[in-house]
């Protein structure tokens, strides 16, 4: 990855300095934010700025090269979540407890693909809420 420090900089600004999926902020993750392909290197995606977003390891390592994943009550192949170009509060939903639900087959399928649900960072997340944390600033 070529990704310049200018660049860095101006993704993690427009990011808010949250994972673009679980939405947690990088103060809370325990190790360092990465930047994330959205259409990854794998499979053609550039390093141009429209295809990065920030991203925390836990999520960054699940999506790895995927592009799409399986709406669990359609059974339906469906785009991942894009963090640049939708808004998160319309395809995802966080509960009261940490866990985060779908409200359309694009957040449903990405919480899948990315094991957003994975239990320790429900846990977080649980956590954070209590705290007064919330997904969107």
């Amino acid at each position: 990855m070529t990704v310049s420090d200018a660049t860095r900089a101006r993704v993690r600004a427009a990011s808010a300095e949250r994972c673009g999926y679980c939405r947690v902020p990088a103060r809370y993750i325990y190790a360092q934010m990465q930047i994330d392909h959205i259409l990854p290197q794998a499979k053609g995606g550039s390093d141009d700025e429209s295809n990065l977003w920030l991203s925390c390891p836990r999520c960054n390592g699940f999506k790895r090269d995927q592009t799409h994943g399986i709406d669990p009550i359609t059974t339906r192949r469906i785009r991942l979540f894009n963090p640049r170009r939708q808004q998160w509060e319309r395809h995802f939903r966080m509960e009261s407890d940490g866990v985060i639900t779908g409200r359309t087959t694009c957040g449903r399928a990405t919480i899948e693909a990315l094991h957003l649900n994975y239990p320790p960072s429900v846990t977080l997340r649980r956590y954070l809420l209590r705290a007064g944390w919330r997904p969107i600033p």
